[in-house]
């Protein structure tokens, strides 16, 4: 039997989120319970894939709020792409994306642009579709370089963030509260406010909302001085990666090495609860060109990362 495209509405969101949960590659992103606290931001046009009428995938997909010709797996999460089962493989794969693009330039689309999963957030080998994209004709036009620790290696901390930690461990008092979000929420909004001239992708009150929906993947460490939150990390967690979603400190929790203090502690929070990769997440800028911050990716690096790569494809649509 060839494979079909069915689109997906709301009547269906169990069945979505049923199947979300038995996939791969999948992570709470890709549920509707996080999809649908963007509301009305974006128009969704997501899809499911099917073989003989059963599902054996599903892409997020929503129009681009830059360009309704173009359509995004997705705008609101870190990355989308084809979320599915193991039963999307090789010449399947390659059958599968070129449905969805005939589905979608039959819609009106002219363009799909392709947030493929990092492989580390798979629970088994599963880019076929970086393989498939290549062989319609995709074009990578965005990489962004991330830190990450292998926990189940040997990793070893610099001379510096060593001294760092050191300093911190006389001063700091650390807490994984979640009463103390809305001030590690200040810190955080006051950082970037500082450095970036920039908000925070979300708000307070939609990082409540997703909290409350996910309250074991959300989670944060904080640094106090004085029993003042002077720092600390915002957490989106799944069974192999913590990914730091956000990380900050205050004037103060930098002239005392808050960070040094809570990145390791959460790194070895990481490590007990068998998690296999902490991920600090990109250090590149894509306002700028996607210039590197230097600055930033030495300090992760200084605790033991490597780098991994999230990658962005864009495929034209209908020309296979």
């Amino acid at each position: 039997m060839s494979l079909e495209i069915s689109t997906f509405d709301n009547s269906q969101e169990s069945q979505w989120e049923s199947f979300c949960e038995s996939c791969i590659n999948s992570t709470f992103l890709h549920s509707r319970s996080f999809l649908n606290y963007h509301g009305e931001r974006f128009k969704d046009v997501s899809l499911f894939i099917k073989d003989s009428k059963d599902i054996i995938a599903l892409i997020p997909l929503a129009v681009s709020p830059a360009d309704s010709s173009v359509i995004v797996s997705h705008p609101g999460i870190t990355f989308g792409g084809i979320i599915h089962s193991g039963k999307l493989r090789g010449p399947k794969m390659i059958e599968a994306i070129k449905l969805i693009s005939h589905f979608l330039n039959r819609q009106g689309f002219r363009e799909l642009i392709y947030k493929a999963p990092p492989q580390i957030y798979s629970l088994s080998p599963s880019q076929d579709d970086i393989f498939a994209l290549h062989s319609l004709g995709a074009q990578r036009f965005r990489t962004d370089l991330s830190s990450t620790i292998d926990l189940t290696q040997p990793f070893e901390l610099s001379e510096r963030r060593r001294r760092g930690l050191k300093k911190a461990s006389k001063l700091i008092d650390l807490s994984s509260d979640d009463d103390y979000l809305d001030e590690l929420w200040e810190v955080i909004r006051e950082n970037l406010a500082r450095k970036h001239s920039v908000k925070p992708v979300h708000s307070l009150d939609e990082l409540l909302q997703l909290k409350k929906k996910f309250p074991h993947q959300i989670f944060i460490r904080v640094g106090l001085v004085e029993g003042k939150v002077e720092g600390g990390m915002v957490f989106f967690g799944t069974p192999r990666v913590w990914h730091a979603q956000y990380i900050a400190a205050s004037l103060k929790g930098y002239e005392n090495c808050v960070l040094d203090s809570v990145t390791f502690h959460a790194i070895q929070d990481a490590q007990e609860a068998k998690i296999h990769y902490f991920d600090f997440g990109i250090s590149n800028d894509p306002s700028k060109n996607n210039e590197l911050n230097e600055g930033l990716f030495k300090f992760k690096s200084e605790f033991g990362s490597g780098a991994i790569v999230y990658e962005h494809y864009r495929l034209k649509l209908g020309n296979e």
